[in-house]
C-alpha cells in the first residue's frame, strides 16, 4: 500500500516550493541527526538490498540501537518493508530489510516530434507499464491533450492511483528558463515554448512535474544502462530530427550554468560549401545543416530527386548511389565537426552516438574517420544500443532519484 500521507505531502511541497529543492531538515539537533541516520539506511538498502539489521549496522556504522530505531521509523513511514529472512547461517535467522517499491511511483514522458512515450515505474525501479502513440497533430495543444492522455493510459495500466505518482519527468527539445517558467530553444516542437505550456503540464500531471532536456536524459540512461556504465567521462550525441548533446563529467550530468550544457545544434559553421542554413537562428547553424531536413536539403541541392526522407538518403547510400554516398559523407563530416568541438573542450573518454541518424548502419565509422583527421585524441566512439526508449529511461531514473530526495528531505 502506497504512504498516501508521503504522497498528500511530497505534492504540497512542490506546489509551495516549486522549481527549487526544499530542505527538510527541522531546527534541532536530534531531528537532524535521525534524519540524517535515515537518509544513511535508505540509501544503504537502496544501493546493496534487501539487508539484516546486522548488514546495516556494519555498512552504515551506526549502533545497532540507531539502526533499530531507523528501521521502525522507515517501516512506519511506509519507505522500508520486511524481504523475509536469511536463512543457512548459524544462529537464528535474521530479517531482511529492503525498499518498499510501492512508497511511490514515477512516470516519465518523452516529448517527440513524431511520438510521444512514456513507462511508469515504482521508487525500486520496476517499470510497471510502458507505451507510446503517434503524434496526430503539431499544435501544442493537441500534443500536450494527448501526452496527457498517455500518462492516464500508463497510470491506469499499471494499476495505480494518479495520486500516487510521486514523481513525473517530461523529456523535451529545449532549455527550461526557470525565471519565465517556459522552454526556449524548442523549435523542432512549434508551440512548444509558449508561455502557459508549463502551467499546462502541471494541471495536466501535478506540482511535482519537472521538465528536462531530452538529450540529457538519454545520457543519463546511457550511463546507468548503456556503454557509459564503464566510463567517468563520456558524450552523448543524438543525431535525428535535430542534433544536441549530453556530457557526462566524473559520473555526474553537466548542463552548465544556464543549462545549455551540450546545445552544439548552435555550433557556427564555416564551410565550403553553399549550405543552406536559412533556417540557422531559429534552429542553430549545425542543426539547420546536420539534422534530418538538412540532410535532405543537401540531398535535394545534390540533385536526389521525389520523396525525400534521411532513411531514404542513407538507405540509397548503401545500395549504392553515389549521389546519396557523397551526401551520407557530408553528414558524417558535419557531425565529425561537432563531436571535435567536445572532444578538444572536455576529453572525453567515450562518445555515444544515438537517433535515427546517428545510429544508421556504418555512419559511426565514417564519423570516427573524419575525427581522426580534426583532433589530436580520439575518443571510443559506439553506436546506443538503448533506442528509441533511451529518453524515457533516463526520465524514470531521474524521477526516481528526485523521489527518494523528496522522501530523504522529510524523514
Amino acid at each position: 500500500m502506497v504512504n498516501r500521507s508521503w504522497s498528500q505531502r511530497a505534492a504540497a511541497s512542490a506546489e509551495a516550493g516549486r522549481g527549487s529543492e526544499t530542505n527538510g531538515v527541522v531546527g534541532g539537533r536530534p531531528q537532524l541527526l535521525r534524519a540524517m541516520n535515515e537518509e544513511s539506511l535508505l540509501n544503504a538498502l537502496r544501493r546493496g538490498g534487501p539487508l539484516t539489521r546486522a548488514d546495516l549496522t556494519r555498512v552504515c556504522g551506526l549502533s545497532k540501537p540507531t539502526v533499530g530505531l531507523g528501521l521502525a521509523n522507515l517501516e512506519h513511514d511506509g519507505l522500508v518493508r520486511v524481504a523475509g529472512r536469511r536463512t543457512g547461517m548459524k544462529g537464528p535467522s535474521a530479517l531482511l530489510y529492503e525498499v518498499d517499491p510501492d512508497a511511490g511511483y514515477v512516470l516519465a514522458l518523452d516529448v517527440g516530434k513524431e511520438y510521444l512515450r512514456g513507462a511508469l515505474a515504482d521508487l525500486a525501479g520496476t517499470v510497471r507499464s510502458r507505451g507510446n502513440r503517434k503524434v496526430h497533430s503539431a499544435r501544442s495543444h493537441t500534443r500536450l491533450s494527448e501526452l496527457t492522455a498517455l500518462g492516464a493510459e500508463l497510470v491506469a495500466a499499471a494499476g495505480v492511483a494518479r495520486t500516487d505518482v510521486t514523481q513525473v519527468v517530461v523529456g523535451s527539445p529545449g532549455i527550461y528558463d526557470r525565471k519565465r517558467d517556459t522552454l526556449m530553444l524548442a523549435a523542432g516542437l512549434p508551440g512548444w515554448g509558449q508561455p502557459g505550456v508549463m502551467a499546462e503540464l502541471r494541471r495536466a500531471f501535478g506540482p511535482c512535474t519537472v521538465v528536462e532536456n531530452d538529450i540529457n536524459l538519454a545520457a543519463l540512461a546511457e550511463r546507468d544502462h548503456g556503454h557509459g556504465r564503464d566510463v567517468a567521462t563520456f558524450s552523448f550525441v543524438s543525431v535525428g530530427t535535430g542534433i544536441g548533446m549530453g556530457l557526462v563529467l566524473d559520473g555526474q550530468l553537466h548542463k552548465g550554468v544556464h543549462g545549455g550544457a551540450g546545445e552544439i545544434g548552435f555550433l557556427p559553421l564555416n564551410g565550403d560549401g553553399p549550405l543552406d542554413v536559412s533556417d540557422a537562428r531559429r534552429r542553430g547553424p549545425m542543426e539547420a545543416a546536420a539534422s534530418a531536413a538538412g540532410v535532405v536539403r543537401t540531398a535535394r541541392r545534390n540533385g536526389m530527386r521525389g520523396r525525400l526522407s534521411a532513411q531514404r538518403v542513407f538507405e540509397a547510400a548503401a545500395a549504392g548511389d553515389k549521389v546519396a554516398a557523397t551526401v551520407v559523407a557530408e553528414e558524417a563530416g558535419l557531425v565529425a565537426r561537432a563531436i571535435a568541438s567536445v572532444v578538444l573542450v572536455a576529453d572525453p573518454e567515450l562518445v555515444v552516438l544515438g537517433g535515427g541518424i546517428g545510429s544508421a548502419p556504418g555512419f559511426a565509422e565514417a564519423v570516427a574517420a573524419d575525427l581522426r583527421k580534426l583532433v589530436p585524441t580520439v575518443p571510443d566512439l559506439r553506436v546506443s544500443a538503448l533506442g528509441g526508449e533511451a529518453v524515457v529511461e533516463g526520465g524514470l531514473r531521474l524521477g526516481i532519484d528526485m523521489a527518494w530526495q523528496r522522501v530523504l528531505n522529510r524523514a
